[in-house]
């Protein structure tokens, strides 16, 4: 069997497909402000890559915010049941993950996991860039950074500071501030890491009841952030390999599950 899962993200669009419980290949590019257009040429690209048409797929399944934006998927899943059944899927069993962190661009969700790999409860931070990829993205913007020196810079850092804002739009202005008073980019860079670490540790402590952590989503990739968020849980995380496509990993493998059909899971 071979399925597709198209998440489409607020930043980022992902593809995957799967071929008989195998990731086959998988594909990222920028949403911008077409998301129709973005699923679409992310999912041509990957299947010109993988030498397939579209009609050798026996299911695609759509899930992200723009789900319901493309007129070629078979089925719709929420991003929460993507997001459980792609870790599931990419870590063992034996790692005892029953808390998923999920950072993304402009979202951040924690899912507790029940012993049988439901879901059993969720938190989503949707409404403020705060807590997110985007916030790094501003602050390093403000910095003159680009992102990759701004995540080296938090390593560099020797002195903890504090950063109160809990806003995106306020913190630059914090930023602005720190510099002012003398505070190094290294510092304010780590400031605004553990910021960050800080808000998902208070999600997870409203939504999770046991450790066992996977790190999912783009902002997995970033080290400065595993390490700032391992600090504030006082506990490892794992980060699954691909981390940034596990929800649409996770939507392959629930088409696959689903087979037939169209409808939402």
């Amino acid at each position: 069997m071979r399925t597709a899962g198209i998440d489409i993200g607020s930043t980022t669009t992902k593809v995957a497909v799967l071929e008989d419980g195998v990731l086959k290949g998988w594909r990222i590019l920028p949403t911008g402000v077409l998301p129709a257009r973005a699923a679409e040429e992310a999912f041509r690209e990957l299947l010109r890559e993988l030498g397939l048409e579209a009609g050798a797929l026996d299911v695609v399944a759509t899930t992200g915010y723009g789900r319901r934006l493309v007129d070629f998927g078979d089925v719709v899943l929420t991003e929460i049941k993507a997001c459980a059944a792609g870790v599931l899927f990419m870590v063992p069993r034996e790692a005892g993950v029953h808390t998923i962190i999920d950072v993304g661009g402009q979202d951040t969700k924690v899912l507790a996991l029940d012993d049988a790999g439901g879901v059993e409860d969720f938190s989503m931070n949707d409404k403020c860039a705060a807590g997110t990829g985007r916030f790094l993205q501003v602050l390093a913007d403000k910095l003159g950074m680009a992102y990759h020196e701004f995540v080296e810079e938090a390593g560099r850092s020797t002195n903890l500071i504090q950063m109160n804002a809990t806003c995106a739009v306020f913190a630059e202005s914090e930023v602005i501030g720190l510099l002012a008073r003398g505070a190094s980019k290294a510092d304010i860079a780590a400031a605004a890491h553990h910021a960050i670490s800080t808000r998902v540790a208070s999600m997870v402590r409203r939504c999770a009841r046991r450790g066992g952590y996977a790190f999912v989503g783009g902002g997995a990739r970033n080290h400065a952030l595993v390490k700032a968020v391992e600090e504030a849980l006082n506990a490892p995380v794992h980060v699954p390999e691909h981390c940034q496509v596990v929800t649409a990993l996770g939507a392959a493998v629930c088409a696959a599950m689903k087979k037939v059909g169209a409808g939402e899971i």
